[in-house]
């Protein structure tokens, strides 16, 4: 029953394969977020002897953290579970561990967000296994339908949305252009109307522009030579 329970929240937690809402995160959101974190990781007592950073979500806001606390020992794991524009993976996996002995000692777990919850699943489960003497996490932001609630976080978000931060910006954007170029050639105007459509996203040209030179120039996608340019999807590709 408990598994079933799980499997639900975190299907609720996945984005519909082809439009789903999204929220752009600013730098300055970030901070704002990070500070109201660490405000109450300072008012619950706790205090951690290391801070461990998941990446990659979780670098920028564990390096916050820690400054906010005024704390020096930060280190970092690695898990994967989204590849880039939401697509998941089959499931979460660990790709770099822990570097630094943890036994005996307090560690507070950092990520950004909870999205189905198995990343910080994964990352508690993993950290258990190396005997320490407390584990405590906390996120920015923590989506109720995720199967994993941290101890600590800055902000509830109710309404499902997939949150795009700034260090994720320009890699989930590019995803996204790949999408909507699917089985398609477009030109940058009618680019820009799928991306308001389908993920409720306003994007300025010359940012646009940039991803799809990028994605050009490795050969994801392919850029026709006529008066108005058009992009599709690069044909060794399809």
């Amino acid at each position: 029953m408990q598994e079933k329970k799980i499997q639900s929240q975190q299907a609720r937690c996945q984005a519909d394969k082809d439009s789903f809402r999204c929220e752009l995160i600013s730098f300055n959101e970030v901070l704002r977020l990070s500070r109201i974190l660490a405000r109450n990781i300072k008012a619950s007592g706790y205090m951690p002897d290391l801070i461990i950073a998941i990446g990659r979500g979780g670098y920028v806001p564990g390096r916050l953290i820690a400054d906010f606390l005024l704390f020096n020992n930060l280190t970092s794991m690695k898990i994967e579970h989204y590849a880039r524009a939401a697509d998941m993976r089959e499931e979460a996996r660990i790709k770099f561990p822990i570097p630094v002995e943890i036994k005996g000692r307090r560690v507070l777990i950092i990520d950004d967000i909870t999205d189905t919850g198995e990343t910080l699943n994964l990352a508690v489960d993993y950290a258990q296994s190396l005997k320490p003497a407390d584990i405590r996490t906390g996120v920015l932001q923590h989506k109720t339908c995720s199967a994993f609630t941290p101890d600590f976080y800055a902000q509830k978000i109710i309404k499902w949305r997939w949150i795009i931060y700034p260090w994720a910006r320009y890699e989930d954007l590019a995803g996204f252009a790949e999408k909507i170029l699917l089985n398609r050639t477009l030109d940058l105007s009618q680019i820009i109307a799928e991306f308001k459509h389908r993920y409720g996203l306003d994007l300025r040209e010359p940012e646009l522009l940039e991803i799809l030179d990028d994605l050009t120039e490795r050969g994801e996608i392919e850029k026709s030579k006529v008066d108005v340019p058009v992009w599709r999807i690069s044909r060794d590709k399809s």
